[in-house]
């Protein structure tokens, strides 16, 4: 995971041409912005014609989109600007950089978002390993005349998942982003005449007569997509203040109704969850949960729109369709939100060739590059380059042209604190609340106690 006072303006421009769930991406709308992230280019922009001898270092996680195009991405940089890559991708990209990193020996970019497992990312932000890449926003697209500031679609280098320690600087390349949301079996719904909950009240209402039917209201791949799911929730039940207060660990936050509202809608909903999910809900074993959708046991799940490449050779009932739909409002009339998930590539602060290193992340943002990025799914927020779009991608990056309104940014980075992991705290104990081992109350003592400390050790 922002100055949220533009971000409704700006995806509504920015998803207009989209139109339209990127992890774990995955990264706000409204007034949802973190006070002075305000990211304007730097005076004297990096270097724009490093020497041409220069090899860097690029290192990318493989994901869903795989690696295939990193390399073709690798190969036009070269031929657009006579920079050499020497290109590392890997599933596990933190076992295979995290030991040479530790000895010194540094990528010149890595595409790593945060929010995974190992949180390498999240550790260079806390030591603050990463470069200031805000004189990128000032450079020219390799190949084009325009700058990279002119490219970016608007609010994703105002985001706290760009500008990490709110001073105005950003430090982290937006890049593939998804919509996220609740997925579902179209088809399903048509065959049944049940209509997509606008509410929560609805949603109950429904997984009623779903349960009476022998299919679940809800799964869930792992406990850790509910960050996205979370997001999304703590704006309905309180708007971008409330948001941008949780996030940064406010006194008092947690005992507020709206926080309260949304413990007991994340409660509520554990019990409508398929009984199975927690003890497949791992890195081995998150396919399974997913394949109850395809396989009309469960009817929503949330998650991005990487799920279809995930999925796509999976077996399905007949008649399946790709559904997509925000979080049901808390009340008739109130706001339903989807949250914008978006990867990241940084620089680190480190790196030995960091002049190479911007104009690669310049490329990023080249209409070249991102046509080969978008051949395997892969969308960069662009301006314009929805346009481009077709079949489900169409549908889903419509969603905030169809009334819903969008949600970036995370929980506010803080210096180590030994023994707290606060993304296992507020989103793995929903595997226990599902399961049964602990209630609710449980639940929030551990979010206070880790939010006491995380507030103590904010990055200033």
């Amino acid at each position: 995971m922002k100055k949220f006072v533009s971000i409704l303006l700006v995806l509504a421009l920015t998803v207009s041409s989209f139109v339209g769930c990127a992890k774990k991406d995955e990264a706000n709308t409204g007034d949802n912005a973190t006070p002075g992230t305000t990211s304007e280019p730097a005076k004297e922009a990096a270097t724009e014609t490093p020497k041409q001898d220069v090899t860097i270092k690029v290192a990318a996680i493989e994901t869903a989109y795989g690696a295939d195009m990193w390399t073709k991405v690798s190969e036009a940089f070269t031929a657009k600007t006579g920079i050499k890559v020497e290109l590392t991708t890997d599933k596990s990209l933190e076992d295979v950089i995290g030991a040479g990193m530790k000895a010194g020996d540094y990528p010149d970019v890595v595409h790593l978002a945060t929010g995974r497992p190992a949180a390498l990312t999240e550790t260079l932000i806390k030591e603050n390993g990463l470069e200031d890449i805000t004189d990128v926003l000032s450079m020219t697209v390799p190949g084009e005349d325009k700058k990279v500031s002119d490219k970016i679609a608007g609010g994703f280098t105002e985001s706290s998942l760009t500008n990490p320690y709110n001073d105005g600087k950003t430090y982290m390349a937006p890049m593939f982003y998804s919509p996220c949301g609740l997925f579902y079996n179209q088809g399903l719904f048509e065959e049944k005449g049940w209509t997509v909950p606008a509410t929560w009240d609805e949603m109950w209402e429904l997984g009623d007569k779903a349960k009476a039917e022998g299919i679940a209201l809800f799964a869930y791949p792992t406990a850790g997509y509910f960050d996205a799911f979370f997001y999304a929730l703590l704006y309905e039940v309180g708007g971008a203040d409330f948001f941008q207060k949780a996030t940064t660990y406010t006194e008092g936050i947690w005992d507020t109704p709206e926080a309260n509202q949304a413990f007991d809608i994340v409660e509520k909903l554990a019990s409508y969850t398929e009984k199975s999910v927690p003890s497949n809900a791992n890195n081995d074993n998150y396919l399974k949960n997913q394949q109850l959708i395809l396989d009309n046991k469960a009817l929503f799940m949330p998650n991005g729109t990487w799920v279809v490449g995930e999925m796509k050779d999976a077996p399905r009932v007949d008649g399946f369709e790709w559904g997509f739909t925000a979080l049901p409002a808390v009340a008739k009339g109130g706001d339903a939100y989807s949250y914008t998930w978006f990867e990241q590539l940084w620089i680190p602060a480190a790196a030995e060739n960091k002049d190479a290193a911007k104009q690669f992340a310049a490329y990023m943002y080249s209409d070249e590059a991102a046509g080969i990025f978008a051949e395997s799914g892969a969308i960069q927020p662009i301006v314009g380059f929805a346009d481009k779009l077709e079949g489900d991608n169409k549908m889903f990056y419509s969603i905030y042209d169809n009334g819903a309104k969008a949600a970036l940014g995370s929980f506010a980075t803080t210096d180590p604190v030994e023994g707290v992991n606060f993304a296992d705290t507020i989103f793995g104990t929903v595997n226990s609340l599902v399961s049964g081992d602990k209630a609710k109350a449980q639940w929030i003592e551990g979010i206070k106690k880790d939010s006491d400390l995380l507030r103590a050790a904010l990055k200033q």
